[in-house]
């Protein structure tokens, strides 16, 4: 067995093995002993002993009910523990960024760490095709282990000479199903490597599509996903065409054994050196003996893609994490000093830098503005901040303290930050501001909706702070989801505010808004400022600007304007 396919099963618990192994070693007693009654009816014509051979077929068919119903809630519990293991396991980057972390759907990010589309696709289409190696392919390996055992048995005690053939030619079966399989295994790797591909760029395309209207570009990714679709359809068919292989080649090998024993069994009989019920139970038996071994050569195939799958969800567990339990930050309400010392970062199989040397010092309760282009290395830079990426060289410090070797769950309870793009869930308006402080009473929740001056929209709504929203905030503007957004990092009381283009696609007046609110939130606060439009800039006491993933310049509040300059510059 493969590595991955032993950790599956390790996701059994012991006493699901036990009983499946149990039911697998009755239903081959059960098998044996229908033999023996079917072969005595026929050689004696003995009506009276079809009626506990249909007790044994009766029997046979329940142990197969009751063996199905394990192996299914198993196999449900398994995918479970599965999804909770990823869902709480950090997405987007090398180490895993948390949900609606900035830079999450970076380019970066997704070549580290797989995009949100292909999370997903793994998600449900991926665990779900576990179904056939939990309640196929297990019960069916456990079956192959003892029904063949049992039958041989049997047929040493009824006709040596048989089982000694039968004996000889079982393992020819596996090895020429070990040959085809792992040559099926490959292809179906490579046809699930194709529809994750698939999956995660529908997802994208799907996110992305009013900007793709907005640029007419819409043909050109029906074209990209038609030829997608197209790749796994092929991979597909490569697939089936070897598991079809694998069952001629497995049925041919079953059938020439079959015969071995067979002919010189009808021989025998004709000559009269066999009984006829003998005969019949080694004629019986013999195709048993085989057929667990071809079912599991079946099961096998049907399982394939989601071993592959499986493959794919173990390696996002093992990836390595930022570091939990190492040295706690200074006081939580201390605005840190951070220092960023000749830091690289470059993403796998990128050849360019996203961050190339890049040395920066922003003092404690500074605010510091990023300015620069789209790829100059901004929400990578971010990224880094939260310990989100490991430099490939230099290093971080926070307060003197290296980030590598801070509690990085306890760091990033200590950074607030406003997005792009906020997401509004579902829920209250209170409920949304609470997010980052679920605990916070109402007063704190009004307090920070009126640093964030969004108290006035607020409460013009029908119900006030307990209007419930639609989901991603529908019914609000642009500018009044950024101030929410800015009433949620306010709430948090974080010492340290990342703010990533916030004001991006806003007008003008809720603009003006937007940094009314930020202004109170940076108060007494370290703040690193990701922005193009001077009036975000303005907040700022010190404008750096980068190119290329390296810093090119920076200046004081006195140049901001000229930043912004640089910004529109930058966007044309």
């Amino acid at each position: 067995m493969k590595p991955v396919e032993r950790r599956l099963l390790r996701r059994l618990p012991r006493r699901v093995v036990v009983v499946l192994g149990a039911l697998a070693a009755g239903q081959g007693v059960l098998l044996v002993a229908q033999a023996d009654l079917l072969a005595r009816a026929i050689a004696g014509l003995d009506a009276w002993s079809l009626l506990p051979l249909a007790g044994v077929v009766a029997g046979r068919a329940a142990l197969a009910w009751v063996t199905s119903g394990v192996a299914g809630r198993a196999a449900a519990a398994a995918k479970r523990e599965l999804r909770d293991a990823l869902l709480a396991r950090p997405t987007g980057t090398p180490g895993g960024a948390p949900a609606g972390v900035p830079g999450g759907n970076s380019a970066g990010a997704s070549s580290a760490g797989g995009g949100a589309g292909e999370r997903v696709t793994l998600l449900t289409r991926g665990l779900d095709a576990l179904d056939p190696f939990f309640t196929g392919y297990v019960p069916q390996l456990l079956a192959a282990c003892v029904v063949p055992v049992l039958v041989l048995a049997r047929l040493f005690t009824a006709d040596w000479a048989s089982a000694l053939v039968v004996a000889a030619t079982v393992p020819l079966v596996p090895v020429f199903g070990a040959l085809v399989g792992m040559r099926t295994a490959a292809l179906t790797g490579r046809q699930w490597g194709l529809l994750q591909r698939l999956g995660g760029h529908f997802r994208d395309v799907l996110a992305g599509l009013p900007t793709l209207r907005a640029f007419g570009r819409t043909g050109h990714q029906s074209v990209v996903v038609r030829e997608l679709a197209g790749e796994h359809r092929r991979a597909t068919v490569g697939a089936l065409r070897v598991a079809f292989l694998s069952s001629l080649v497995l049925e041919l090998v079953c059938a020439l054994s079959v015969a071995l024993v067979a002919v010189p069994v009808g021989l025998r009989l004709l000559d009269g050196d066999m009984a006829l019920s003998t005969g019949l139970l080694v004629l019986i038996l013999t195709p048993e003996a085989y057929l667990p071994l071809r079912a599991l050569g079946a099961r096998f195939h049907a399982s394939a893609e989601g071993v592959a799958a499986a493959e794919q969800a173990f390696a996002a567990l093992d990836a390595p994490v930022g570091r939990v339990g190492g040295v706690l930050p200074r006081g939580r309400a201390a605005a840190p000093e951070i220092v960023l010392e000749d830091v690289t970062v470059r993403y796998p199989g990128s050849d360019r830098a996203a961050l190339e040397g890049v040395s920066l010092r922003i003092a404690p309760g500074e605010r510091v503005a990023v300015a620069g282009p789209s790829g100059a290395g901004k929400s990578t830079l971010l990224l880094v901040l939260l310990g989100l990426v490991t430099p490939e060289s230099g290093r971080v410090l926070v307060d003197g303290v290296e980030l590598a070797e801070l509690d990085l769950a306890e760091w990033r309870r200590r950074v607030g930050w406003v997005p792009q793009s906020p997401h509004l869930f579902a829920a209250s308006v209170a409920g949304n501001i609470r997010l980052g402080a679920p605990d916070a009473p109402d007063e704190r929740v009004v307090e920070a909706a009126r640093a964030a001056a969004a108290d006035g929209f607020i409460e013009a709504l029908p119900h006030g702070y307990e209007t419930v929203l639609g989901e991603g905030g529908a019914g609000l503007s642009a500018g009044q989801r950024q101030r929410l957004a800015v009433a949620r990092a306010y709430l948090t009381g974080a010492p340290l505010m990342v703010l990533d283009e916030p004001s991006a696609r806003l007008d003008l007046a809720s603009e003006r808004a937007l940094v009314e609110g930020a202004s109170r939130l940076l108060a007494g606060r370290t703040a690193l400022i990701v922005a193009h439009r001077p009036a975000l800039l303005g907040l700022a006491g010190r404008v750096v600007r980068m190119r290329n993933g390296r810093l090119v310049e920076s200046g004081t509040e006195a140049d901001a304007e000229t930043g912004g300059e640089t910004g529109r510059e930058a966007a044309a």
